[in-house]
């Protein structure tokens, strides 16, 4: 005689039963072609599912799992962002905000053509993309070297590429462009023969920090020396590697009288010739 299970009943509403009917077909608890509670409870019971806390992540953890999607994002690794921020969409911990910014960024991943930009990169594989600068005009690049970098808020690909006509950089650096991925919205990214460089063009530059700055200023990983002046109080020599002289400039630029370019000698006319138009500006202002 077979036996028959005991029968129970369960007072839900609509949305918790929706949720349990989730997780039974998350889980294959099906009665023929419909997700079945019962046979998830029964597992349960038979412990071939474990239950466990869903409210105890500390908030030191959320958040760096939340820098992860950011950082993630930022190399390309899209996917492994994506897996993360599903991960803490199912925490109960998260606040409204938060929820709601990781839920935007599913909604809004990045286009086809950035992803394919990212697989390039990762595969070190050379490519052709379309590009529309400020001024409108839409311009061809054939890249050999390419890395995603953020730059005062926003999204850059710099990249060493075979055209060079419009560059206003250097001679050194003339290769190497910068170009905002929010205006890479119509490329056509293909991938082309040869080889793939091993890294942008670079200078070294040496620059002297004086005053507070001087005692306050932190190395950063491009530098290659960093070290006090012996024969002048209070100075700092800095020696470091750039791939574009726009970026340096505007570093530099912020610091005023306590940041000077020594060497090379073109960078450093940039910078002087920089100046003297400003000091320029300002005497015009001043007769106007």
């Amino acid at each position: 005689m077979s036996r028959k299970g005991q029968s129970i009943t369960l007072s839900l509403k609509e949305r918790d039963k929706a949720e349990l009917e989730a997780i039974a077909l998350q889980f294959g608890m099906m009665w023929g072609n419909r997700p079945n509670i019962s046979k998830l409870i029964e597992a349960i019971a038979q412990r071939k599912l474990r239950i466990g806390n869903n409210n105890n992540w500390t908030e030191d953890r959320i958040r760096a799992l939340h820098r992860c999607i950011g950082a993630l994002t930022d190399i390309g690794q899209v996917e492994q962002a994506q897996i993360i921020a599903h991960l803490l969409l199912e925490r109960c911990e998260l606040s409204v905000p938060l929820r709601t910014e990781i839920e935007g960024f599913l909604e809004n991943l990045p286009p086809p053509w950035r992803l394919q930009i990212d697989n390039y990169i990762l595969r070190q594989q050379p490519f052709q993309l379309s590009y529309q600068d400020a001024a409108g005009r839409v311009l061809n690049f054939t890249v050999r070297h390419a890395r995603i970098t953020p730059q005062e808020k926003r999204q850059y690909l710099n990249c060493w590429c075979e055209e060079t006509e419009g560059n206003s950089d250097i001679p050194e650096l003339i290769h190497n462009w910068t170009l905002r991925l929010d205006r890479i919205t119509d490329a056509a990214v293909t991938s082309i023969p040869g080889n793939w460089h091993s890294q942008l063009d670079t200078i070294e530059v040496e620059i002297h920090i004086f005053g507070g700055l001087a005692f306050g200023y932190q190395a950063k990983p491009e530098d290659h020396i960093n070290e006090w002046l012996p024969d002048q109080a209070g100075v700092r020599r800095v020696v470091r590697t750039i791939s574009n002289t726009f970026w340096f400039s505007r570093e530099v630029m912020q610091y005023g009288p306590d940041c000077v370019v020594i060497l090379p000698e073109n960078v450093r006319d940039r910078l002087k010739e920089k100046v003297r138009n400003l000091c320029n500006l300002y005497d015009i202002e001043t007769t106007s």
